[in-house]
C-alpha cells in the first residue's frame, strides 16, 4: 500500500494502542530506510538505530518512562540515537534526528502501522543506556518510536495557519 505524501502528512496520528499482530522484518527495514534517507547537515547521517522486539527488554524499557504501558504493548520499538563522533553541529544534528524520526513515522503510517514518538523517556537516558547496554559516551538518546498495528484511531487538531504566521504574505 502506498500513500500520497500529503495524505500521510495530514492524516498520520500518534497511535498509542496496538494489536498483538507481529510487524514483519521487511516493514521494519523499510521504516529504517526511510529514516536513514532524512536530510542531515553535511550529509553526516549521525543517527543510529536499535530495534527492540524482545519482551524482556521492552519490559525493562517500560520502567524507564511514565508511558511504559505503550512500550509494553508495542510490537516493535525503534530506539533512535545520535552517534556523538558523527555529529558536527548539535542544533543541525538534533534537527536531522527530528527529520529522521518524522520520516520513520510517515513510513510506518504508509505501511498501515501505527506509531508514536516517545520523548519523555529522554529524562531517563542513563537508565535506557543501562537497559540497552549502550554507551552514553558514544550515543545520545533522541527518542523511542513505539509501533505496531493500530488498535485505535488517532485524533489531533492544529492551530489555524494564520495563528502561526509571523506576518501575512
Amino acid at each position: 500500500m502506498t500513500v500520497d505524501i500529503f495524505d500521510a502528512i495530514f492524516n498520520r496520528r500518534s497511535i498509542r494502542k496496538f494489536t498483538e499482530q507481529d510487524v514483519d522484518r521487511e516493514k521494519i527495514i523499510k521504516i529504517l530506510d526511510a529514516g536513514r534517507w532524512a536530510p542531515s547537515g553535511l550529509n553526516n547521517q549521525p543517527w543510529r538505530f536499535l530495534v527492540v522486539k524482545d519482551e524482556q527488554r521492552k519490559a525493562k524499557l517500560a520502567e524507564c518512562t511514565r508511558y511504559g504501558h505503550i512500550v509494553r504493548q508495542a510490537n516493535t520499538l525503534i530506539v533512535v540515537f545520535l552517534a556523538k563522533d558523527a555529529m558536527y553541529n548539535a542544533t543541525k544534528d538534533y534537527q536531522g534526528a527530528g527529520a529522521c524520526i518524522q520520516n520513520m513515522l510517515l513510513a510506518a503510517h504508509g505501511l498501515g502501522l501505527g506509531a508514536v514518538w516517545l520523548g519523555e523517556i529522554l529524562n531517563q537516558e542513563t537508565q535506557v543506556h543501562e537497559v540497552l547496554n549502550t554507551d552514553p559516551e558514544q550515543l545520545e538518546l533522541m527518542a523511542v518510536i513505539a509501533m505496531g498495528y493500530p488498535a485505535q484511531e488517532g485524533s489531533s487538531s492544529r492551530k489555524d495557519l494564520s495563528q502561526l504566521l509571523l506576518e501575512e504574505f
